[in-house]
């Protein structure tokens, strides 16, 4: 058996952009690595959840590394509390925040805060929120945290009985499938009430956790808006970070069976996001400690390719996640998404491959969903998928892209779920 060496780049997919000649920033950009493994490989495409479902990296994460999350996934929220050091018992309810700018009729500005707030006024900021807030809706206490830039997250405990994650979000560009989390293509930019979701609004466990969120909301709004940090960002012309938006409630975490139990694999994962450290660790694969992001991205990629190539040596398997190309998507941003993709490239698959022994592993490069940059938020298009190495034999696959991965012999996998497993197949040959 191969090692295999898994690569996901967030948000890779996408569709064609006018001011690129036509093409996606995959199409376009110059990737003469990835493009030299598609040759030596095989391509295709893959539903990461499902057809119809735009999902968030939680769920588009629990099932390319082979878990139901219709089975498992018990929100967002857990896990990312979770991963972030919270303590998440059953009967807290957990959920991931973003601060976002809001006017005073709580219309929705910027829900980043324009992606400059730094993680030390997040902090500074988080701190303000635990020592002044006091929820008396119904007897709760809550932890709260930041974790990074804009993004943090809450739990909240009631001191009698427990609370439901069955409520629905702050923050209206996303919805709730049952317990999937999903981004929406259209909504009105405004910050919404949490209610309970249908068939729990006469769940008492349901009724207080959204009158939690909504006291927690509106107080927490009125000690940002006029703290320090926000006067002085308002005074340089930033946006402030006044406003805290709530998704993807949950009052447990989830219980997965053992990574290496199911698929018989010794695996350990390079993560940069909490909800992401979180899987893994509740999955039992190992984290390896990655340095923490210089502000360089070519440096900070070649750091992670010398590490692959130690670390593939101790595990039968890696699982790499790397931010990049997402985030240029939710801004819109074509060019600078096609630039990423080419200093991952560069600076992550060159020297990777460099080192790399080709015969004696596989490398599979593929997405955890579709961000489009026309959209700016995830969608249900299918993502590209490329294996290479091992004793695979190539498909005539010319490079890496979606248009060719279309015609490639893997062919389209209605699930993520799927993926692994045809892994585990192509390192055996």
């Amino acid at each position: 058996m191969k090692k295999i060496v898994y690569v996901v780049l967030d948000g890779l997919g996408d569709l064609p952009i006018k001011s690129l000649g036509g093409k996606t920033p995959l199409e376009a950009a110059e990737t003469p690595n990835m493009d030299r493994l598609a040759r030596e490989g095989v391509t295709g495409r893959m539903y990461t959840v499902g057809k119809g479902i735009a999902p968030q990296s939680d769920i588009a994460v629990i099932s390319i590394l082979g878990y139901d999350p219709n089975v498992y996934y018990t929100g967002r929220g857990p896990l990312e509390s979770f991963a972030s050091g919270l303590e998440v018992r059953d009967g807290d309810l957990a959920l991931r925040v973003n601060f976002a700018t809001v006017d005073e009729n709580w219309n929705i500005i910027d829900r980043r805060v324009g992606r400059n707030l730094s993680s030390e006024e997040a902090r500074e900021l988080a701190e303000a929120i635990n020592r002044e807030v006091k929820l008396t809706s119904v007897p709760a206490t809550f932890q709260f945290k930041s974790t990074i830039g804009h993004r943090g997250c809450l739990v909240i405990r009631a001191e009698k009985g427990k609370l439901s994650g069955e409520v629905t979000n702050t923050d209206p560009a996303y919805d709730k499938i049952g317990p999937l989390g999903v981004a929406k293509e259209k909504f009105e930019n405004v910050v919404q009430e949490a209610k309970p979701t249908k068939g729990h609004e006469n769940d008492p466990a349901a009724i207080n956790a959204a009158k939690l969120i909504n006291e927690f909301t509106r107080k927490s709004y009125e000690v940002l808006n006029r703290h320090p940090i926000n006067l002085k960002r308002r005074s340089e012309g930033k946006m402030v970070g006044n406003m805290i938006l709530c998704r993807d409630a949950g009052d447990h975490l989830p219980k997965f069976p053992p990574f290496r139990e199911r698929f018989g694999l010794n695996f350990a994962s390079f993560v940069e996001m909490p909800v992401e450290r979180g899987i893994a660790v509740l999955m039992g694969i190992e984290i390896v400690e990655l340095p923490p992001p210089s502000g360089d991205l070519a440096r900070d990629y070649v750091e992670r390719a010398e590490l692959a190539v130690e670390n593939i040596k101790r595990f039968d398997g890696l699982y790499i996640h790397i931010k990049g190309p997402d985030e240029p998507a939710h801004d819109g941003d074509a060019e600078r998404k096609k630039q990423v993709i080419e200093i991952i490239d560069r600076h992550f698959f060159g020297p990777l491959l460099e080192r790399l022994d080709l015969k004696e592993a596989i490398v599979t490069v593929t997405a955890d969903h579709s961000t489009p940059c026309e959209h700016k938020a995830h969608t249900d298009d299918p993502v590209p998928i490329l294996i290479s190495g091992g004793n695979i034999r190539p498909d005539g696959s010319e490079s890496f892209s979606e248009r060719v991965a279309e015609k490639g012999s893997i062919g389209l996998l209605e699930k993520g779920t799927e993926f692994v497993p045809l892994l585990i197949r192509k390192s055996r040959l």
